[in-house]
């Protein structure tokens, strides 16, 4: 087709009253609004927040437990004399600190840190992920959003050619050189092309809102798309790029050292632990008869021996879930090396259907002006000439869907290969830091201290951006 993607969308603004084209947004605006806005990277975020904090619980379980305990009772006492019934009832009051200190498990609780950090690797590479499928569903919208607007444009032409495909073939007719058959067929083929039109509209609608849902605001019309992202020559060149990048892939890979450690610390949970205890109380009673300070130290080591069975089977189910996690490693790598491979397939066959509608237009276009001048001249029917334009018309909405089908396979290429990320796009926006929360909590700051003062600061940074 002749016209670039530039003018299509041009013309579409003309005909549904948008504003110019210099209004429109262009790509880098719409992976901008998708990044800012989106909901489920806000979630995948907060999930991570929540992976931070179990490496915090995980280096607290080697820290001091300290429980404040205040308590009261009443004792009701009847005893029996000689004299009568005395009463002996009295209340007491304790208070009192306990503290419990975890000093050696065998390494269970340094293998759990460890796990717990691993797993935090993972939930950054998911949500690398996750910001993939963003941008890539932005970037869906935005050339869906260019497509339908050119089917309208397409089929806005078709209808002014067909409008005067049917004033020429009536005509004809009132001048006697066709029947009213041609007249009819000309008639249908315009009502046919009002009714494409519609939907056209309709897809265009339809367009809107998913660029609405995968941005964040609502656009007439987007400007023409940049030039194509660079990709890797051969198959197994993406393939290679795929396997050593993709982020599902990296989170596949820190949960099986996330399963190998958890198995670690299960064997090491079999063993013995040893613990400091410490107990100060204080109790007053209500006729000062009973009052006590108390205070206590001691240091225990235990095994815990039998469970029925439990202490075993959860062994073996950590064995099994790290068995899982390596064998869903394999099929990650499987899966992401044939969506790599099958996105430049798909980007090669979208050339080439590109290059052999352009072959088919121009045949089509000359095909069409010369059944026309031959209509002209008595040698072909009105429903040659429309059978000649609906071939040209179908080449050149072919080619629409070429172009677009072309666009989306260079950017699934892009995100095969890990690389469509805001980071490695270079858009101008606050890249999310996965690292700075993390950083404040990975040593498992108090709600007083100075960390847990910085880290109140780094929350509500987050809850502003």
């Amino acid at each position: 087709m002749g016209r670039s993607f530039r003018a299509v969308v041009l013309a579409a603004s003309v005909t549904f009253g948008m504003p110019a084209a210099a209004f429109a947004e262009n790509l880098a605006d719409a992976l901008i609004g998708a990044y800012q806005t989106s909901g489920l990277l806000e979630q995948n975020r907060a999930l991570l927040r929540a992976a931070d904090e179990d490496v915090a619980i995980a280096v607290a379980a080697l820290r001091p437990v300290v429980d404040f305990v205040l308590s009261t009772s009443r004792n009701l006492t009847d005893t029996g004399a000689p004299a009568g019934v005395i009463d002996r009832n009295t209340s007491t009051l304790t208070m009192g600190l306990s503290a419990s200190w975890l000093l050696w498990d065998n390494g269970r609780s340094q293998f759990a840190t460890q796990a717990s950090r691993e797993t935090v690797l993972a939930t950054r590479s998911a949500l690398q992920s996750v910001e993939q499928q963003i941008l890539l569903r932005a970037v869906q919208a935005y050339l869906a959003l260019i497509r339908e607007s050119e089917f309208v444009a397409l089929r806005e032409n078709n209808i002014r050619l067909l409008t005067q495909e049917l004033r020429a073939a009536q005509d004809r007719f009132d001048l006697g050189e066709v029947t009213r058959t041609d007249v009819a067929i000309a008639e249908a083929r315009l009502a046919e092309a009002r009714a494409n039109l519609a939907t056209a509209q309709g897809n265009f609608v339809n367009a809107q809102q998913e660029y609405l849902t995968a941005v964040g605001r609502q656009v007439s019309s987007v400007a023409p798309p940049p030039p194509l992202p660079a990709r890797p020559a051969d198959i197994e060149a993406i393939k290679a790029i795929a396997v050593r990048n993709h982020p599902d892939i990296r989170q596949a890979q820190y949960q099986v050292a996330a399963a190998e450690l958890a198995v670690l610390a299960a064997e090491a949970g079999m063993g013995p632990a040893l613990r400091l205890a410490a107990d100060l109380s204080s109790a007053q009673s209500s006729n000062n008869t009973a009052d006590r300070d108390a205070v206590s130290l001691s240091l225990n080591l235990s095994q815990r021996l039998y469970q029925g069975g439990a202490i075993a089977a959860n062994l073996r189910r950590t064995m099994a879930q790290r068995d899982a996690s390596r064998a869903a490693l394999l099929n990650v790598q499987e899966a992401i090396a044939q969506s790599a491979a099958a996105a430049l397939i798909r980007f090669e066959v979208a050339q080439a259907s590109i290059e052999a509608n352009d072959r088919r237009i121009a045949a089509a276009q000359v095909a069409f002006d010369g059944v026309r001048e031959e209509a002209s001249l008595g040698a072909r029917t009105t429903l040659d000439v429309l059978d000649g334009e609906q071939e040209l018309l179908d080449a050149q909405a072919a080619r629409i869907a070429a172009q677009s089908e072309l666009y989306v396979a260079a950017y699934q290429i892009l995100a095969a290969q890990g690389l469509l990320t805001a980071s490695n796009l270079k858009l101008p926006v606050q890249i999310y830091d996965a690292e700075a929360y993390f950083n404040q909590v990975k040593t498992a700051p108090a709600f007083r201290s100075q960390q847990g003062q910085q880290l109140d600061r780094v929350l509500r940074k987050l809850a502003k951006d």
